[in-house]
């Protein structure tokens, strides 16, 4: 009787344990995708400074035509708009750094490394090339999602995004994809 109680006891233990490591991955991943919100959000910041930028050189471009601007004000815009630009790349390298994060603490399949082999595919209605397109032919595994399989290839070297791959295979439900289907990965553009 003791040692069913002591096992009671003990499994009680390990399952509050596991709770609080799922408690604290999920706070994990809220606050990443609160950090990657904010650096979203202050992108659009920049963005609007660098549209507003645009116009003053604009505007001070047609000021030079007609009335002979200041050429150390259009130089002083330019570094401006240049300086917002670095800002900008920096934010984005931030941003798919962090949404990496958030795929590993996803639970991506970390063993899985599959080299691709490289496949033609007719085009579809949606593709601009018309004809055939290159790219890859991908068995679904299990767990699967286009995000994840889109990394594993990034991760490889080659860019495509789920968007792409969505669009390479009409009729493919994101929400149900299958273990054994096989789907087209575009390749990238040459």
């Amino acid at each position: 009787m003791k040692r069913i109680l002591i096992w009671l006891l003990v499994l009680s233990f390990s399952v509050a344990a596991a709770r609080a490591q799922d408690d604290a991955t999920q706070q994990q991943i809220n606050k990443l995708s609160g950090q990657i919100q904010d650096l979203l959000d202050a992108q659009a910041v920049q963005a609007k400074r660098i549209t507003a930028l645009e116009k003053d050189i604009s505007e001070l471009r047609d000021k030079s035509n007609g009335s002979g601007a200041n050429q150390d004000d259009l130089q002083k815009l330019a570094n401006q708009v240049q300086e917002l630009a670095k800002k900008q790349q920096a934010d984005n390298d931030l941003i798919l750094k962090e949404i990496g994060k958030l795929g590993k603490a996803g639970g991506s399949s970390p063993g899985r490394k599959s080299t691709p082999g490289v496949t033609t595919n007719t085009a579809t209605a949606g593709s601009s090339a018309g004809g055939k397109e290159n790219g890859y032919e991908y068995k679904v595994a299990e767990r699967d999602t286009l995000s994840i399989i889109a990394k594993a290839y990034r991760d490889q070297g080659i860019k495509v995004t789920a968007d792409q791959i969505l669009k390479a295979n009409p009729g493919l439900n994101p929400n149900s994809l299958k273990v054994g289907q096989k789907i087209f990965i575009p390749a990238p553009a040459q």
